[in-house]
């Protein structure tokens, strides 16, 4: 077993989740080999040609990758790992929402943005670019992918989303808060709803305040300067403060501690995934390896 591969405890518990290998007219390579392959890449950004032959062909650790993608595979393992550990009691449902910002490789660069032929008749008249820029966005520190992530207080990571790294936090934060969805083992229906958020000043704005009052979600957002001087020189017409908790929002660091966690896996930290798809896919990857 080399650095970096699954234990047999860890093995143990991965496995019941596992989908069987795709069957291509041979008999189908060991699983706990493939994965460890595939986490191997992810773990070191490096590029697929260069999985360790002790792993297997590069191809089908980049096939069984790509596949899992497309069906949703690796989404659905991180979902039933998460509903065993709320089942188990290990979610404890105080949630901090923030991002980081990940650089994108040249190599990341370059994948097809797919437009749409407008034809009048039998001759093309115009071009529309598509709108999808596959997550990279131009910033001060070049070419980066911004990740978005909800994070209990036992570092359990509830909810992810990507979007280009010049996209701002606030406009980010239903779509995260509306992916927190963990069904329930006795059944019933999903659980949604945190007993309390916690976020920093990027998240301060009455649409959010007003998202979380509407769901009866206590939060902890402290209010940005120019927000408080506004209130001051409304007076009166400017309502009361929100309620602030400097000592609860202290704890806000469990979300900061996970993306270290997180970015651990080079792969993460630096994007390497031509297509957000693929990249996203690595996230969920690497949050199913920390969370055996």
């Amino acid at each position: 077993m080399a650095r970096g591969d699954l234990t047999d405890q860890q093995w143990a518990c991965l496995e019941a989740v596992l989908p069987e290998l795709p069957v291509m007219g041979r008999k189908p390579r060991d699983r706990r080999q493939v994965f460890d392959g595939i986490w191997w890449r992810a773990r070191t950004g490096s590029p697929w040609r260069d999985v360790p032959e002790r792993y297997g062909p590069w191809e089908t650790a980049y096939s069984v990758f790509r596949r899992w993608q497309i069906d949703g595979t690796w989404a659905r393992i991180l979902k039933e790992l998460q509903v065993k550990a709320d089942g188990a009691g290990h979610v404890e449902w105080e949630v901090s929402v923030d991002s980081t910002v990940c650089r994108a490789h040249q190599h990341a660069a370059g994948a097809r943005k797919r437009g749409t032929a407008i034809r009048a008749g039998r001759v093309r008249t115009a071009w529309r670019p598509s709108r999808n820029d596959h997550a990279i966005g131009r910033s001060r520190g070049g070419l980066t992918t911004k990740i978005h992530l909800a994070v209990d207080s036992s570092f359990h990571v509830l909810a992810t989303a990507i979007t280009a790294g010049q996209r701002g936090d606030a406009p980010l934060f239903t779509e995260v808060m509306n992916r927190i969805r963990i069904p329930r083992t006795g059944g019933g229906r999903p659980r949604t709803r945190p007993v309390h958020v916690l976020a920093d000043r990027a998240y301060s704005s009455r649409e959010i305040r007003e998202y979380l009052r509407r769901r009866q979600i206590p939060h902890t957002i402290p209010e940005k300067r120019d927000q408080v001087g506004h209130r001051l020189r409304r007076g009166s017409a400017g309502g009361r403060p929100p309620g602030f908790d400097r000592e609860v929002y202290k704890r806000r660091h469990k979300v900061e501690n996970r993306i270290g966690l997180l970015k651990q896996a080079r792969g993460v930290a630096t994007r390497y995934d031509k297509l957000a798809v693929r990249y996203e896919a690595t996230i969920q990857l690497t949050l199913i390896r920390q969370s055996l």
